[in-house]
């Protein structure tokens, strides 16, 4: 199948990133093998265009990633809370990166904490319908469609998920302002080839 094996964040400073994400996150709870880190200096500003989400099983496995995420700097864009959908927070990382922790579960039932289901990289596009017909010409599978709104595709196990949202909604999603400039300061590495998308995104061979 082809998909996503991993991310790698481009960041100003890799060791303080990679503390960061070994105390938030846990880079040896099975993410590491899916995020990496490169150093750069690309400009950027604002809304870098994509939120990468940890799925997770219920509330208390969302709130065992985000205290420590905020106890290692971390910043709050939405408070953790309930909502129609489930449960969940949205954190801006201090490299600037924006992470939602998430569970569709509304009740505790035990689960294990610090236990991540999914790692999904969600594209806020600029046409949903134009980004999803250059992924299926590239290979992906989608597993769930909603017009120009929102689209799923498939995963390889213990890979990357990829989704697409408009840019307005992502961003509003995130808590944050649609505007944003320069490099998204992210790479997908995946099995697809290299190339660019249409939102800029680059991916380069796995």
């Amino acid at each position: 199948m082809t998909g996503i094996a991993f991310l790698t964040l481009e960041v100003d400073d890799v060791d303080s990133a990679r503390t960061f994400y070994d105390n938030a996150f846990g880079l040896g709870l099975g993410l590491g093998d899916r995020l990496r880190l490169r150093a750069s200096s690309g400009p950027t500003t604002g809304f870098r265009g994509f939120v990468l989400s940890l799925v997770v099983a219920e509330p208390a496995v969302v709130d065992s990633f985000v205290e420590p995420a905020l106890a290692a700097g971390a910043t709050v864009l939405k408070a953790a809370r309930k909502s129609f959908w489930g449960y969940g927070s949205v954190l801006r990382a201090p490299d600037g990166t924006i992470w939602k922790v998430a569970s569709s579960a509304k009740k505790n039932t035990g689960a294990p904490v610090r236990t991540i289901d999914d790692l999904v990289l969600l594209i806020g596009a600029g046409d949903v319908a134009v980004t999803k017909a250059f992924y299926t010409e590239k290979g992906l599978t989608v597993t769930r469609s909603f017009g120009r709104k929102y689209v799923e595709f498939a995963g390889d196990p213990g890979g990357v998920k990829l989704a697409l949202y408009g840019r307005k909604a992502a961003a509003k999603d995130a808590g944050v302002a649609p505007e944003g400039t320069g490099s998204h300061r992210l790479v997908v590495g995946g099995d697809a080839g290299t190339f660019a998308d249409p939102d800029g995104f680059e991916w380069e061979q796995a």
